[in-house]
């Protein structure tokens, strides 16, 4: 029997393992289609807010040393009304829906704002670095994550997703408590908090100062915390952080993975890299007589 790219995210199917993550070609539906029609298993919007952001001054997004991005874009975005109704179309537009926001409240408000829409699952950013009284600052608090999981999963039908960070706290009780408050799983990481300085000017380059680090610079943390959740929780864990090849991909998979989600590689105009990934864990499957996804998952942990 050929070998099948399908895959589970605890009740999330997905008819291939890579996905567009948050935040990079997120918030223009004509895109998503494209790229589902690439071979993305699913698009994840940009995070979105109960109100419009506008976010910071330039200049917000840099290259980083080993082919990584620094950002700080601070969220910007249409809020979550007027991207419902983008979703809704014509024509209608599946979306994994990422949402920011930093009260239990604002989450089961703008739940209500996709009534109608085809939300795949939510997304919660819990992990922003750089963006003051939500992201982190929301994520290192353990009761307030699990009172947002607990008050988006009481408004949804949708599955939803928590994803996590390097805090303050350890990211792991981030994790225990979304687990805790009934999510179905774990996006792990999002950027990791960074600077970059110019020397003639004697000031931070980004106008926020701090930043985002993203791509290839963060895989091997970002490896190491899907690992490490995996070993101690049993939720579905979908990786993120410098995914830019079908190697990459795959070690994710067996670090316990269940599916990966891809960024900053797509920052430079590749939006074949979907199906490049996919064709290459297929080649893969075959060489190691994997017929399914799941068979390849968290191999590296037994």
């Amino acid at each position: 029997m050929a070998a099948s790219l399908e895959t589970r995210v605890g009740p999330i199917g997905l008819p291939s393992p890579a996905m567009l993550a948050s935040g990079i070609l997120g918030i223009s539906t004509g895109v998503f289609r494209r790229l589902l029609d690439a071979g993305a298993g699913a698009v994840v919007t940009k995070s979105l807010s109960a109100e419009a952001w506008e976010g910071y001054a330039n200049p917000t997004v840099i290259g980083a040393a080993g082919g990584g991005w620094l950002n700080a874009v601070g969220l910007s975005n249409p809020g979550a009304a007027e991207f419902a109704r983008m979703l809704r179309g014509p024509p209608a537009t599946p979306a994994i829906v990422s949402l920011v926001g930093s009260e239990p409240q604002d989450f089961g408000r703008m739940v209500a704002e996709f009534a109608g829409c085809d939300v795949v699952a939510y997304e919660l950013n819990l992990s922003c670095p750089h963006v003051a009284r939500v992201g982190l600052e929301v994520g290192d608090d353990a009761a307030l994550v699990e009172s947002v999981v607990r008050a988006t999963a009481a408004a949804s039908s949708a599955p939803v997703v928590a994803k996590v960070g390097l805090g303050s706290a350890s990211y792991l009780d981030t994790v225990g408590a979304a687990v805790a408050g009934g999510a179905s799983a774990i996006t792990a990481i999002n950027t990791v908090r960074a600077m970059a300085i110019d020397a003639e000017a004697a000031r931070p380059v980004l106008s926020n100062a701090y930043g985002g680090l993203s791509g290839p610079p963060i895989k091997p943390i970002a490896l190491r915390c899907v690992h490490e959740i995996a070993s101690r929780h049993e939720i579905p864990v979908i990786g993120c952080g410098g995914v830019s090849t079908w190697e990459d991909a795959v070690e994710f998979l067996l670090a316990g993975a269940s599916a990966v989600q891809v960024g900053s590689a797509l920052a430079r105009g590749n939006m074949g890299v979907f199906g490049e990934i996919n064709a290459g864990i297929l080649r893969y499957m075959e060489r190691k007589g994997h017929g399914s996804v799941r068979e390849m998952v968290g191999l590296a942990r037994r």
